[in-house]
């Protein structure tokens, strides 16, 4: 591992069996490790006794450092000589500001590596059982924000409906707006829709149901960050189809 180095190091949904090889050996080898909230207690545990950890957690509209002051940590702890490992929930390229950084960090002259992880929708779907394309139900998948910028900042036409699966992270405090949003743009309020709550972690949950449902069930089952929402036929094909219809009737029931 180089000293005077970045690595933005995808920590994949916080089992740390779901590392990479090549994370955990940056991870446990790191000088100074510069890590997400979302990382799990876990991961952090292979850090070495004597590393650095410095936590810049965020929340929904509450940085506790602002992006500009990651990276300037990024830079600062490369500049004096350490091996940085900057340890993101996820992959650093999807939604992770990976590439800010990157950009930081060569435009300081700092020499930077990026290390994939698991995102937590390829989590998600394997430990559901939900695949994200199907033969047989979706040829084509897109992962968008559900917050980013504002909803009304962004175009998703076409990007869900029959063929096609949405994957919305950071979407449970605008259910609402997103299912609005889609079914205004002509997809059926039946569409099936999954919540994937807690990816990769022991309380980890699924909850399936309608679009048109989407908000009520999220409100119902006190769903919590970090959970990612899906959308399409897929969702049938997950590992429990009979619990999906069970959803749907009762959303049925209460519209």
């Amino acid at each position: 591992m180089e000293k005077g180095k970045v690595y933005l190091v995808g920590a994949g949904p916080g089992d740390p069996d779901l590392l990479t090889v090549k994370a955990a050996r940056l991870i446990g080898a790191a000088d100074v490790i510069v890590h997400d909230g979302l990382v799990d207690d876990a991961v952090l545990a292979l850090a070495r006794t004597d590393a650095c950890l410095i936590s810049v957690a965020k929340q929904r509209s509450r940085h506790a450092v602002p992006q500009d002051g990651i990276n300037a940590i990024l830079v600062r702890e490369a500049l004096a000589g350490h091996a940085v490992v900057r340890l993101k929930g996820g992959d650093p390229f999807i939604f992770g500001r990976g590439g800010e950084e990157v950009e930081a960090c060569r435009a300081a002259g700092v020499s930077v590596e990026v290390v994939p992880g698991i995102s937590a929708a390829i989590a998600g779907g394997a430990e559901t059982l939900l695949p994200l394309t199907h033969r047989d139900a979706s040829s084509a998948v897109t992962f968008v924000a559900g917050q980013c910028k504002g909803l009304t900042d962004q175009n998703w036409a076409g990007l869900a409906g029959k063929g096609r699966t949405l994957v919305i992270y950071m979407g449970v405090a605008t259910a609402d707006d997103i299912s609005e949003k889609l079914i205004a743009d002509g997809l059926s309020p039946d569409t099936p829709v999954a919540v994937l709550e807690r990816v990769g972690r022991s309380n980890a949950r699924a909850l399936r149901s309608i679009l048109t449902d989407l908000g009520g069930m999220i409100a119902r089952e006190n769903v919590q960050s970090p959970a990612i929402i899906a959308v399409g036929d897929v969702v049938l094909k997950s590992d429990a189809e009979d619990k999906l219809r069970a959803f749907a009737k009762e959303a049925e029931s209460l519209s």
